[in-house]
């Protein structure tokens, strides 16, 4: 099965992490995957999970040749954070499942419906390329779609797992959410990954799982006051996010994204703990929202 290699990379992953910049020589690893795995760890399977791990999450495992020992690319894994979380998400379901009764009542996560009956398999035919059909409903149709789909990539906002890839019947690309597909199916059918393909560039101007189509980002400027200028600078709302200014009480940052409706609801609520600077057209839909809101509860 290859969910059952998605977790022996990880295991590779965090063992090597946990190893530190000193790193492991191949027998080292080799008898801590016997101890593991209870068998033992040829060098060409070794190799193979080497490049496994590359594919599926971009980050290398490296040989000092002077030392022949193995370490993971730290500095890969620190920058990106999104293959960082998913290594950790991963790595703690794995932990869970194995230790759930010494660990039992001692380890708290969020629960994401989403990611419990397509996530490994759409992830499984990510790594054979493999095309996959899908009954996607949408919140506004009373009918499922009936749809076969390239999977390119996968992502995760806002406690929701989400499908970017090709659409045959669209004829583009498009964004479908793991909760709204009753039903999928791996074919045997292949196809080819876009050159370069890099999920991180394709939201990189993005708040949230939507694809820009054809949208430009705009330099947005916000202001945060009291205990929320110290969480944004630890949590920014986007990779984009610089500090430009600080003082008694407040901090102002810079962005440079596209303003969607998703980015409006997220600021507005902040409340009065941010204010929005520029575009004022997005100053004007975060008015917008609040005084809907506040018109709502005075009717009451």
């Amino acid at each position: 099965m290859v969910s059952e290699l998605i977790d022996k990379y990880l295991w590779l992953i965090q063992t090597l992490v946990d190893a530190g910049e000193r790193g492991l020589s191949l027998e080292e690893i080799a008898t801590r995957w016997g101890s593991r795995f209870g068998t033992p760890y040829p060098r060409r399977t070794f190799n193979n999970h080497r490049s496994a791990i590359s594919d599926l999450f971009g980050i290398e495992v490296v040989c000092d040749r002077s030392t022949n020992r193995y370490h993971m690319d730290e500095f890969a894994i620190d920058t990106r954070q999104s293959i960082g979380w998913l290594v950790n998400t991963f790595t703690v379901n794995s932990l869970l499942t194995t230790g759930k009764e010494r660990l039992s009542g001692r380890v708290s996560v969020e629960d994401i419906p989403s990611g419990h009956r397509f996530l490994t398999g759409i992830m499984e035919a990510m790594m054979e390329n493999r095309v996959i059909t899908i009954q996607y409903r949408k919140y506004s149709s009373p009918h499922p779609d009936f749809l076969h789909i390239h999977p390119y990539a996968v992502k995760e906002f806002a406690k929701r797992w989400y499908l970017e890839g090709y659409c045959r019947e669209r004829g583009e690309g498009r964004v479908y959410g793991l909760d709204r597909i009753e039903q999928m199916q791996v074919t045997e059918e292949t196809f080819r990954m876009p050159r370069n393909f890099d999920v991180k560039d394709e939201f990189k101007f993005s708040f949230g799982p939507y694809l820009p189509e054809g949208r430009k980002p705009q330099i947005i400027r916000l202001k945060a006051y009291g205990t929320e200028a110290a969480y944004l600078q630890d949590l920014p709302l986007h990779p984009s996010q610089t500090l430009i200014e600080s003082g008694d009480g407040y901090a102002v940052f810079r962005l440079y994204l596209i303003p969607t409706d998703s980015l409006t609801m997220e600021l507005c609520k902040y409340g009065p703990r941010i204010e929005i600077l520029e575009p004022q057209t997005l100053r004007n839909a975060v008015t917008l929202q609040l005084q809907q809101t506040l018109d709502l509860y005075n009717k009451h």
